[in-house]
């Protein structure tokens, strides 16, 4: 039975601030190179068909890494891989996020902002994992498929794939730097 590897980018230089970065481009980190090669230690007993990657540096950078370690074709970029936009709360420090809104739920580890200019909502971005797991499995009914993303979109693809509302999605575990989330019926 086919699977869905997601993985969630390593540190980046903003994950090391707790600065909040949705859509800002950041690299990754010394240590999170190394996350990213235990990750793809991890992946190494597993037979991936095809990698897809969100646009934004600090996945591009994971996604090299993991390619390389298991020897597969270069990542083909999916822009809808990349994170929610964050609006005015991109750069801002998330322990600010309480401040700056009451509109948001407490997770594990993590408070997520639910609205705010320019913001990106739960509901639109869970249907963009609907769209992009409707797509995957449309194009690979028989392979398995990695997806190099971010923690919220990440998230979302999981609840979606097991037809969780966007809020139960928020509520299952933090997805940590290069943690790996499988996918299968």
């Amino acid at each position: 039975m086919p699977k869905i590897f997601i993985v969630r980018h390593g540190q980046d230089t903003d994950n090391v601030k707790k600065i909040l970065n949705g859509h800002h481009d950041t690299d990754l980190t010394d240590l999170g190179r190394e996350q990213v090669k235990e990750t793809a230690q991890k992946l190494e007993s597993e037979y991936v068909d095809k990698a897809y990657v969100s646009p934004l540096k600090r996945c591009q950078q994971t996604a090299q890494i993991i390619t390389e370690e298991l020897k597969l074709p270069e990542a083909e970029v999916l822009p809808d891989l990349i994170e929610r936009s964050f609006g005015v709360f991109t750069e801002k420090p998330s322990s600010d996020i309480r401040k700056m809104t009451d509109d948001f739920l407490a997770a594990d580890q993590v408070d997520y902002f639910l609205s705010g200019e320019g913001v990106e909502t739960f509901p639109d971005t869970y249907g963009r994992a609907q769209s992009l797991l409707e797509f995957v499995e449309h194009k690979h009914p028989n392979e398995n498929i990695l997806l190099v993303t971010h923690g919220d979109i990440g998230k979302m693809l999981r609840a979606a794939f097991y037809g969780w509302t966007w809020q139960e999605g928020l509520l299952t575990p933090y997805l940590a730097n290069a943690e790996i989330i499988i996918l299968e019926r």
